[in-house]
C-alpha cells in the first residue's frame, strides 16, 4: 500500500457522525489542559469506544480493521518487530506475505512510524487498524520473559557456586541492580504483572527450585531453577521486605512496594520453613488505576440494587463472606468507594491495608505491638466515624466491638469466612456473640465466590457431560437438555487455559422482621429454614448456573462452586 497520509481524527469522527462538535471542543481543550492523545480523550470522556475509533479510521483509510480477540496471532512473527519498537508504535506483525509484512497499528496516520516500522522489516509494509488496549494486552502477552527468567537463574547459579553470597554487603553495594539475582526477581515480578498474576510462589523441592504463578486463581508453572540459588533468593527477598535473615526456622510475614513498569505494587511476602529450604509466597497488590466499582464486579442488577440500598443505610453490620481469595476485599471497597464523600467520616482496620483510597482513614493492624483488630476498633470508634470497615471478624470480641458500633450509629462493613449467606449469623452466634445482638444490628450478608470466565477469542459451543446435565437439572429442570453451553478450547490469548479473567458469584441475605425474628429461635434449622425461604432460591448455585447458561463460565466452575458448599 501507499505510505499513508496525516488525517485529522476528530474530523473523521464527526464526518462519520460518531461525535459532534461540542464534543470535539470539548476533547481539545482537555488535550490542551492534559497533553492526552486526543483520541484517549475522546475514550476517557466517554464519546466514542476504541472500536469506534479505529472502524473510523480504518473506513476513512479503506485498510482492514482486525479485532485481535478473535485473531489467531503467531508469536514468532510478533516478534520480527522489537519490543521497543512494537510498545512504542503500538504496533503487531500480523502476516509476513510474499513482498510484504502485514502490520497492525493503533494510529494507521502516524508517518514516522510507519517509515521505522519498514525499515525495521526491511520490507514493504501494509497497515491494517488495531486496538490499542488489545495491542498493549499482546505484546505483553508475547514479550513475556520467561527464556530471561531462566537465563538470569543460570546467571545467579554460576555466580554463586558453592559459596555464601553476602547479601548484607550487596545492600550497600551501589552496583546493587547489576547483580544477577536481583536481575531475576525484576524479571519474575514483570512477567508476573504481565500475566495478571496475583501470587508469586518460590517453591524449594528436591533437586529443584519451582517458581509458579497463581493467574485467575490457579497456578501455573513458570520456570525451573538449581537448587543452590533458593538461599539467595529468600535472602534477598527478606532483606527487601526488612525481615530477620538470620531466622530460617520459623515463618514470617512482611510486605515492600515496588515498581513495575510505571505501577506501583505492593507485595505482601510470607516465608515458611520447608523440608528443602524456605518457601516464599507474594501476594501482588496493584495500586494503580484501581477504579474500584460495583458495577464491575459481576453482581446480576437486581441484587446489586438490593445491596446498594443496605450499603446506604446509616446504621448497622453488614458481612461479606466467602473463603480467601473469593473477592470480599474487593466488594467491600467497591463500596467505600460509592460511600466515600467529604460529608462522611470513613475509617478502616485492616491486616494489611489492600486498597489506598483517597478521603479514607485507613489503619493496619500489627499484632507485634499488640495493636490488635478490638484495640484499633475500640481507639476508631472514639474518631467519631460515620462508616468502619473492619477487615475481619477474627474473634468474640471482634465481633461484639463490631456489633455495638453498629448499634450505636455506625454503618459497619467486614468480612467472615463461612461457606453461604444463611449460616452466617448463626457463625457469630457460634463465635459468642449473644442473639440479640445479631438481631438488632446485622443489616445483611452477602456470600460471594469467584469463578473464572471463558476466553472470549477461543469460545466454543460443547456438550455437557451426564454428571453435568444431572447437576445442572435441579435448577433448569428440562432446559438443562436444550441449553447451549459454551467452554474455552485453549488459544494464545488465554495460555492455552481456555479461561481469561474471572467474574464473581452473589448470593444476599437481608435480616427482615421474619429472618431477624428467626435468629432469637433457639433451634437452627428453625432459622435456617427462614433464611433460604427469604432468599427464595437466589443462591451462589443458582447464580453460578446462570452465568453458565449465558456462556460466560462453564458448568465445571459453576459445579466446583457448588461443591465448596456441601464440603
Amino acid at each position: 500500500m501507499a505510505r499513508p497520509e496525516k488525517i485529522r481524527l476528530g474530523e473523521v469522527l464527526i464526518q462519520q457522525k460518531l461525535l459532534s462538535e461540542e464534543q470535539l471542543n470539548q476533547a481539545l481543550a482537555d488535550q490542551k489542559r492534559t497533553g492526552r492523545k486526543l483520541g484517549r480523550v475522546f475514550v476517557e470522556n466517554g464519546f466514542v469506544t476504541e472500536e469506534q475509533i479505529s472502524g473510523a479510521l480504518a473506513r476513512q483509510l479503506d485498510i482492514p480493521y482486525i479485532n485481535l480477540k478473535f485473531y489467531n496471532i503467531s508469536d514468532q512473527l510478533v516478534r520480527l518487530l522489537p519490543e521497543t519498537a512494537a510498545r512504542r508504535f503500538r504496533a503487531l506483525v500480523l502476516e509476513d506475505r510474499p513482498n510484504t509484512v502485514l502490520v497492525g497499528v493503533s494510529d494507521p496516520t502516524d508517518l514516522f512510524a510507519y517509515d521505522e516500522i519498514a525499515r525495521l522489516l526491511k520490507k514493504g509494509v501494509e497497515l491494517a487498524v488495531v486496538n490499542e488496549t488489545e495491542v498493549l494486552h499482546t505484546i505483553d502477552r508475547i514479550y513475556r520473559r520467561t527464556g530471561e527468567i531462566t537465563d538470569f537463574a543460570k546467571e545467579v547459579e554460576a555466580d554463586i557456586g558453592d559459596a555464601f553470597v553476602d547479601f548484607g554487603a550487596m545492600t550497600a553495594n551501589p552496583g546493587l541492580e547489576e547483580a544477577p539475582v536481583v536481575k531475576l526477581l525484576q524479571s519474575v515480578f514483570d512477567d508476573a504483572t504481565q500475566v495478571r498474576a496475583s501470587d508469586i510462589h518460590i517453591e524449594p523441592q528436591e533437586g529443584r527450585l519451582a517458581i509458579r504463578f497463581r493467574i485467575d486463581g490457579v497456578l501455573h508453572l513458570q520456570t525451573e531453577a538449581d537448587m543452590k540459588i533458593a538461599t539467595p533468593l529468600a535472602l534477598r527477598l527478606k532483606l527487601m521486605a526488612d525481615l530477620d535473615i538470620s531466622e530460617k526456622r520459623l515463618p514470617q510475614d512482611g510486605r515492600f512496594a515496588m515498581k513495575v513498569k510505571n505501577q506501583r505494587i505492593d507485595v505482601r511476602i510470607s516465608t515458611m520453613p520447608t523440608q528443602y529450604g524456605e518457601s516464599v509466597v507474594m501476594r501482588l497488590l496493584n495500586q494503580a488505576g484501581n477504579t474500584l466499582r460495583l458495577e464491575s464486579i459481576g453482581m446480576p442488577r437486581k441484587l446489586l440494587e438490593r445491596f446498594r440500598a443496605v450499603v446506604q443505610r446509616p446504621n448497622g453490620l453488614v458481612l461479606v463472606t466467602g473463603p480467601t481469595g473469593s473477592g470480599k476485599t474487593t466488594t467491600l471497597y467497591s463500596a467505600l468507594a460509592e460511600l466515600n464523600s467529604v460529608e462522611k467520616k470513613l475509617i478502616t482496620v485492616e491486616d494489611p491495608v489492600e486498597y489506598r483510597l483517597q478521603g479514607i482513614n485507613q489503619v493496619q493492624v500489627n499484632e507485634k505491638i499488640e495493636l490488635s483488630f478490638a484495640r484499633v476498633l475500640r481507639s476508631a470508634l472514639r474518631q467519631d466515624p460515620d462508616i468502619v470497615l473492619v477487615g475481619e471478624m477474627r474473634d468474640q470480641e471482634t465481633a461484639q466491638i463490631g456489633l455495638r458500633a453498629a448499634m450505636t450509629g455506625h454503618l459497619v462493613l467486614s468480612t467472615l469466612h463461612t461457606n453461604d449467606a444463611a449460616s452466617t449469623p448463626l457463625r457469630l452466634m457460634d463465635m459468642g456473640v449473644p442473639r440479640y445482638m445479631v438481631g438488632g444490628s446485622l443489616q445483611a450478608v452477602l456470600a460471594q465466590r469467584l469463578v473464572r470466565v471463558v476466553c472470549e477469542s477461543c469460545s466454543t459451543p460443547y456438550a455437557p457431560t451426564p454428571a453435568e446435565r444431572t447437576w445442572l437439572r435441579p435448577e433448569l429442570g428440562d432446559f438443562a437438555e436444550q441449553a447451549q453451553f459454551f467452554h474455552g478450547k485453549g488459544c494464545p490469548h488465554c495460555n492455552g487455559t481456555g479461561y481469561r479473567g474471572r467474574t464473581g458469584v452473589y448470593e444476599l441475605l437481608e435480616m427482615t422482621r421474619a429472618v431477624t425474628d428467626a435468629a432469637n429461635h433457639p433451634d437452627p434449622a428453625h432459622f435456617l429454614k427462614v433464611a433460604h425461604a427469604e432468599m427464595a432460591g437466589e443462591t451462589l448455585r443458582r447464580h453460578g448456573v446462570q452465568l453458565a447458561v449465558q456462556g460466560r463460565t462453564t458448568v465445571a466452575e459453576a459445579m466446583r462452586i457448588s461443591n465448596q458448599l456441601e464440603d
